[in-house]
């Protein structure tokens, strides 16, 4: 099974495919896993749609529900957590670079690596990024707590260490990873493909679209002939900004 060891984590991936890598995150929140990207929830997966070109990276997130990858969980952890991770990864497959493809929570991640090595990165594409429109509610989501009970083997996982790593991430609002003046400010080309209900509000891509400096948006995408049109797009976007080296 792949995987490695990094400051106390195990991180589980996979590859698909050959030639210039792609680092991908699949949707569904912490439950974030490469088994995910199969799910109908998924209507682009990357495993499968770009390993002709590319060579494409998935892994499971740690802790993630029903996943490989384990961590301990600290008051501390927040989404340069999930960074360290993604970039322990790179580190330990050797690429210097690679292009980014995440959905969901994929597109918090994809920021974070955006403001932490952005020169590593040549284009990114975020499918329906989460964020919030409006206030904080009160109380954790029923999402997290889910994620929350599904924990095994994690007593350091106390209700006051659930809530600091609940608030670490969701606090800050907007893409959650990074704030409205940091997405204005990257210079990455992106392509963003909107959501359309609750946890991917459509304001949150259309924003993160408007404020990027060098983005492309995609308003349908999901299903239909609007699918295989944006497969298209992706694709070519892909191409364009791949390295002509490689």
């Amino acid at each position: 099974m792949p995987a490695f060891e990094h400051h106390g984590a195990s991180i589980y991936y996979e590859e698909f495919g050959k030639g210039f890598p792609i680092l991908t995150f699949a949707p569904a929140g912490l439950a974030s896993t490469i088994k995910v990207w199969s799910e109908p929830s998924a209507p682009v997966n990357p495993t499968t749609e770009f390993a002709a070109n590319y060579r494409v990276i998935a892994m499971d997130q740690r802790n993630a529900t029903g996943g490989r990858s384990r961590a301990p969980i600290t008051a501390q952890d927040g989404w340069h957590t999930y960074a360290a991770d993604h970039i322990a990864l790179l580190d330990h497959l050797r690429i210097d670079r690679c292009h980014l493809y995440g959905q969901c929570i994929g597109g918090s991640f994809i920021m974070s690596l955006l403001k932490a090595q952005p020169q590593r990165f040549p284009c990114a594409v975020l499918a329906q990024p989460i964020g919030r429109v409006g206030p904080m509610k009160p109380g954790r989501a029923a999402r997290f707590d889910a994620w929350a009970k599904s924990l095994e083997g994690h007593p350091e996982a106390t209700e006051q260490v659930l809530d600091a790593f609940y608030h670490n991430l969701y606090d800050p609002g907007f893409l959650y990873s990074v704030d409205r003046a940091f997405v204005a400010s990257c210079q990455t080309p992106s392509l963003v493909l909107a959501g359309n209900d609750e946890a991917h509000p459509y304001p949150i891509s259309e924003e993160t679209a408007k404020l990027l400096p060098h983005a492309d948006f995609i308003a349908e995408w999901k299903t239909g002939a609007p699918l295989e049109a944006a497969k298209v797009r992706i694709k070519q976007f892909l191409s364009k900004h791949t390295p002509a080296h490689v």
